[in-house]
């Protein structure tokens, strides 16, 4: 039902090729890459160097490398919404590839950018953002950062550990955050090659979902970075770690969208064609209002997903609206799958029906979308940002 009568010309154009992309290249390995354990080798490089191919992870970036486009952010955030249609996992991978990464390449050199990009861009080279450790997540102050980057008289010697690192497995190279000196109240961003001696990229984490996001450790033992490899300016790394993340975050709403789109077709095919007590399942008035209502739901959704992503593209802040568009968009992904298991009953429920094969992809997307509202800042803690904006950072703290 949705009619982007109001996006610019080249955002729509952009939808439509992204769509025939992810038939082509994404879909013929989806439901592998959903249910295939985590590992090393399971990375779905097949998927990722397709969606490339098209030339989707240029979408970020200026010409002559990247697609060169007027509105970068809001057009990234419509692939991603058309990947999770199709995998919500793969659009995980995209966002750390074409989201957070690509926004902290903003503040390398030009050398190192000239050298990278085309890198990002071709699908070669995968790369990881890092700011999560054991003992951190959402509170991204210094003090809490136990990564400490050490000055030395050609750059820094870093030593730390960071968790949950989505690419790690097969990144060569990731944008971490760390402390700046063992005893500092600042932080540093740093571009850190992952073949570095004292790098090592520990056991991928099995979760409930997103098996084909692979996570893992990503643990450094005085691994030395050169000084032209800092993000930004030394001490302000927290500046370019929360500029990727409010990027991030509207790229998840958008992933919800993606999502809650799909369990909503899926659901509404269901109602259509399963019958009960001699009349279609859409016949029931409780179906009815709750899909009226999920539909609207998703339209409000990607209205603040693509509001947000637009104020950005202007040279806007858009720190509110991004954790509207978080927040709103992965808890309507969670209530609409949900209800589609509901429509689907037992064969929601089921990965397989052994007699006859059948699967309609709901058990994945159950255990997948449960992560879209903690990952890139718990969806607590995108309403407490409203809130401080709304109430008050004085009362709020």
């Amino acid at each position: 039902m949705a009619h982007d009568v109001w996006l610019p010309e080249e955002t729509i154009e952009l939808r439509t090729r992204a769509r025939k992309a992810v038939a082509s290249r994404l879909a013929p390995y989806a439901r592998d890459i959903g249910q295939r354990e985590e590992s090393h080798e399971s990375f779905p490089w097949e998927a990722f160097r397709g969606l490339a191919d098209e030339g989707l992870f240029a979408v970020p970036f200026d010409a002559p490398v990247g697609a060169g486009l007027d509105h970068p952010m809001l057009a990234t955030c419509t692939v991603t919404e058309e990947i999770a249609y199709e995998s919500s996992s793969m659009a995980g991978v995209y966002d750390g590839q074409c989201i957070l990464v690509p926004q902290t390449l903003t503040c390398a050199s030009s050398a190192l950018r000239e050298r990278l990009i085309p890198e990002l861009v071709s699908g070669r080279t995968a790369f990881s953002f890092a700011t999560t450790e054991p003992e951190t997540s959402s509170d991204l102050t210094a003090r809490r950062l136990s990564t400490v980057a050490e000055r030395t008289s050609t750059g820094y010697v870093v030593t730390g550990r960071k968790r949950w690192i989505t690419n790690s497995v097969a990144a060569d190279w990731v944008s971490l955050l760390c402390r700046d000196g063992k005893d500092g109240d600042r932080a540093t961003m740093l571009l850190v090659d992952l073949t570095s001696p004292g790098v090592t990229i520990g056991t991928p984490d099995l979760k409930l979902g997103h098996r084909g996001q692979i996570t893992a450790d990503i643990v450094l033992d005085h691994v030395e970075v050169p000084a032209g490899n800092v993000l930004g300016e030394p001490g302000r790394g927290m500046g370019v770690a929360l500029s990727a993340l409010v990027r991030g975050r509207i790229g998840i709403g958008a992933a919800g969208v993606g999502v809650a789109q799909a369990a909503l077709d899926l659901a509404v095919d269901r109602l259509r064609t399963r019958h009960v007590f001699g009349e279609p399942l859409g016949a029931m008035q409780h179906w009815q209002y709750r899909m009226a209502q999920h539909a609207t739901d998703i339209e409000c959704a990607r209205s603040l997903y693509q509001k947000a992503a637009l104020l950005l593209d202007r040279g806007k802040e858009a720190d509110t609206e991004a954790a509207m568009a978080k927040a709103y968009g992965t808890r309507l992904a969670n209530d609409v799958v949900r209800d589609a298991v509901q429509v689907h009953g037992a064969l929601g429920f089921a990965r397989q029906v052994g007699a006859t094969g059948e699967s309609v992809r709901l058990e994945e997307m159950y255990r997948d979308v449960k992560i879209l509202e903690i990952f890139e800042g718990a969806n607590e803690l995108q309403q407490w940002i409203v809130a401080r904006r709304l109430i008050g950072r004085d009362v709020t703290g």
